[in-house]
C-alpha cells in the first residue's frame, strides 16, 4: 500500500528497476505486505536537465550515487518496524543496484485510511468498493 517515489542521479532503466525492486522486496519482507502491493514512481535524473542535490549532513558522505526514496504510507507502524525497513532497503539497494548504503536516503510520510483512493474515485479503505 505505500506510494514510493525514487529519485536517482544518473539512473535509468535497469538501475531504476533494481531500486524499485529493492524497496518493494524490503516492504514485503519487513511489513508483511502482499506481493502485488506495488505503487512506485521511478525517476532518473541526468544531472543536466534534471538533478538532485546533497551534502554530507549528519556526517554521511554522499556522492553522485545518491538515491532519494520517499514513502507515503498509512500511520501506525512501530519505530522498530520502520528501522527494519530502512535497513533492508539499504541492504537490497546495495545487492540489486550496487548502490552504497550511505547513499540511500529514505523519508516516510504517514497518513490515514481516508487519504487513499486506489481507483474509481472511491476511498477503498473506508467505503465499500463501487459497482463496476
Amino acid at each position: 500500500m505505500p506510494l514510493v517515489r525514487i529519485d536517482a542521479l544518473g539512473a535509468a532503466g535497469e538501475r531504476l528497476d533494481a531500486l524499485g525492486r529493492a524497496v518493494h522486496d524490503a516492504w514485503v519482507e519487513t511489513m508483511g505486505a502482499p506481493p502485488d502491493d506495488r505503487f512506485q514512481v521511478l525517476v532518473g535524473h541526468d544531472g543536466t536537465t534534471s538533478t538532485v542535490r546533497y551534502d554530507d549532513y549528519l556526517g554521511v558522505h554522499r556522492d553522485d550515487g545518491v538515491v532519494y526514496i520517499a514513502i507515503t504510507m498509512r500511520s501506525g507502524r512501530p519505530p522498530t518496524q520502520k528501522k527494519a525497513l530502512y535497513r533492508r532497503i539499504a541492504e537490497l539497494a546495495h545487492e540489486y543496484a550496487d548502490t552504497e548504503p550511505r547513499n540511500v536516503f529514505i523519508t516516510v510520510t504517514e497518513n490515514e485510511p481516508i487519504d487513499w483512493s486506489f481507483g474509481y474515485g472511491a476511498a477503498q479503505y473506508v467505503d465499500d468498493p463501487p459497482a463496476r
